[in-house]
């Protein structure tokens, strides 16, 4: 979901209560920087580490908004246990001794019997996955108590991480249209509506990341929050991992595009905060980040005379049954090939 870049200063980025119906004491320069600084630092970790682990791999009529902010949080705390735990896994491996107990699970569920026999899910796992989602259990448990903006950023980061990671674009075209079409999307719901910032301040939600600005006066119990929609994290990430495949294509041992797109997203978020604390005003971050993630890789390219290699380039589906017959035709040609060379 996509929200604005919201400063809660003017007003537009506060909770929807009472309790912030009485003027708050400004923050000071040093936790506004903190605060943003922060934002643009958990925004880039995300597109980084999703982009390189890409390559591997309203309110109703019915229900009152505390009961849709009920369904969210038990909604999120799924999800969220187990994005989180699918994020910690590669890097917590590492923390196991040698001699740890690891064991061997499958969960497996089918329909059918004999020949008939069909797999609904068939999923492995280890004795480390369990103690992952063990951690990311207590982490889903205290946002679901406390809703404490930590939990929150740890379940957002984990969102998109993994949808970076999960989410591929098949061409730099199709990336183009995307990012075209969300761009117009996100300056009308912002500008010319106040939904997007309805949304983020009213559904508690893990749909965005928040920093608050004034730590620095009220340490860990700070209030007074800085937000960026997930949306303005995964869209542009997708499209950014897609370059870093590409610049993997080209053999080239070079990710000329992937760090050049990365540069530019710190400079398009860098602007829409800049722009926003000029104007003290709620921003459609889309509206900075489109066109400098679009148009510095597009640069590149016309310099490097490489415009047509980048559009035609098309990413292949390893699921495709195409795909996995010319795999299979290509296999059985070098093992006659090497069958004749015995033979011979």
């Amino acid at each position: 979901m996509d929200t604005a870049l919201s400063d809660p200063q003017n007003g537009s980025a506060e909770a929807a209560s009472p309790a912030n119906v009485t003027a708050r004491p400004p923050s000071t320069p040093e936790g506004i920087a903190l605060a943003y600084g922060s934002l643009l630092l958990m925004a880039l970790l995300p597109i980084f580490f999703g982009a390189l682990r890409s390559v591997r791999c309203a309110r109703g009529k019915i229900f009152s908004q505390e009961y849709i902010n009920l369904l969210l949080s038990m909604y999120f705390f799924v999800l969220g246990i187990l994005a989180l735990s699918h994020t910690i896994s590669p890097f917590m491996s590492k923390f196991f001794p040698a001699n740890f107990p690891n064991r061997q699970y499958q969960l497996l569920f089918t329909q059918g019997s004999g020949e008939n026999k069909e797999e609904i899910i068939n999923y492995e796992f280890d004795t480390k996955d369990l103690v992952c989602l063990g951690l990311s259990s207590i982490v889903g448990v205290w946002y679901l108590l406390r809703k404490h903006w930590i939990a929150n950023n740890l379940f957002g980061l984990a969102f998109s991480l993994n949808g970076v990671e999960l989410l591929h674009l098949n061409n730099v075209s199709t990336g183009c249209i995307l990012l075209g079409g969300l761009f117009i999307y996100d300056v009308f719901w912002v500008f010319g509506t106040n939904v997007m910032v309805t949304v983020a301040r009213s559904f508690e939600a893990p749909i965005k990341l928040v920093f608050p600005q004034d730590l620095l006066e009220k340490g860990l119990e700070a209030d007074n929050f800085a937000m960026l929609g997930l949306g303005d994290i995964v869209i542009p990430g997708i499209f950014i991992a897609l370059l870093l495949r590409f610049d993997i294509s080209l053999k080239k041992n070079t990710h000329t595009y992937f760090y050049t797109s990365f540069a530019a997203y710190i400079f398009g978020l860098g602007l829409t905060i800049f722009i926003m604390h000029i104007f003290k005003h709620a921003q459609p971050a889309l509206l900075y980040l489109v066109p400098a993630c679009i148009g510095f890789p597009v640069l590149v390219a016309l310099a490097k005379g490489e415009v047509t290699e980048m559009f035609s380039y098309e990413e292949s589906n390893p699921k495709d049954p195409a795909a996995v017959t010319e795999s299979k035709e290509g296999t059985e040609t070098s093992a006659s090939k090497g069958l004749e060379k015995k033979e011979k």
